[in-house]
């Protein structure tokens, strides 16, 4: 039987496509496109939050820099890149971590929604991935076989810092990475729920994976959407998209403080 990725120890190996080859054209029609003198960038998941934060931000538009709309944010002092609209799961997510990496972005913050395995964990609480379940594809073709990726511990430190400020639960932990959400089972939420894994997600683990390839230092923070363990249809609630809002707010917070610390941004 056939290991996963087909091509086994591919990881150490060199690819022949390369990412300074986006950076370079991009660069054919715009000589300025350069993200390295910024805080960091955010990744946003929900097209409605962007929506969000381009009413909150006065924000420049930069089309063609990566996959999907990518908007520079000044903000008293602060300075940082806003992307969405790329796409969801993994394999979108990592492609256009690669694309910020390249145009020199060192930290990146994602945000979006997850579902709960936890009895405790209801709509508008956040959690904050310290760890997730390597169950997509993309992270094996970046990583060493393994069950799980790691963000970087002083990023998350700084986000989960910033959360302290704001009126919204927040819960560090270990979560569940997976690219087949219709395929989430009841052996499944059972067994993760039972080793404490918090919720599943999409993409985190992939952007892990990247972030420690490009050496480029990765949080991420979630909104309980819904559960795997009461399930019932899913609802639009105010408390998770007010979660969200405060997650992109102590993003910026936490992009920042990462920056005047003058911490080695890739240190994991």
């Amino acid at each position: 039987m056939n290991g996963f990725p087909l091509h086994q120890g591919k990881h150490a190996l060199p690819a022949v496509p390369d990412p300074a080859e986006h950076a370079a054209h991009v660069r054919t029609t715009d000589p300025e496109a350069n993200l390295s003198t910024l805080d960091g960038a955010v990744l946003l998941y929900q097209g409605r939050l962007l929506e969000h934060a381009l009413r909150t931000y006065r924000t420049s538009p930069r089309p063609g820099w990566v996959r999907g709309g990518l908007h520079l944010v000044e903000d008293r002092g602060r300075s940082f890149a806003l992307c969405g609209g790329f796409g969801l799961g993994a394999p979108a997510a990592g492609l256009v971590v690669e694309q910020l990496a390249a145009l020199g972005t060192r930290r990146i913050i994602t945000v979006g929604t997850a579902a709960s395995l936890q009895q405790g964990l209801g709509p508008g609480h956040l959690v904050v991935a310290t760890s997730a379940l390597r169950d997509e594809g993309l992270s094996h073709h970046y990583l060493p076989p393994g069950r799980t990726a790691s963000p970087s511990p002083t990023l998350t430190q700084h986000l989960t810092e910033a959360l302290a400020s704001y009126d919204v639960p927040v819960t560090l932990g270990p979560i569940w990475t997976t690219d087949a959400p219709y395929r989430e089972t009841a052996a499944e939420v059972t067994r993760y729920g039972a080793e404490g894994i918090l919720a599943a997600d999409m993409e985190a683990a992939a952007v892990f994976a990247v972030g420690h390839y490009r050496e480029v230092a990765v949080a991420t923070a979630l909104a309980i959407a819904d559960s795997l363990v009461d399930r019932r249809p899913r609802l639009h609630s105010p408390d998770t998209e007010h979660a969200l809002r405060t997650a992109l707010a102590a993003a910026a917070q936490a992009l920042y403080a990462s920056t005047a610390s003058q911490q080695t941004p890739g240190e994991h």
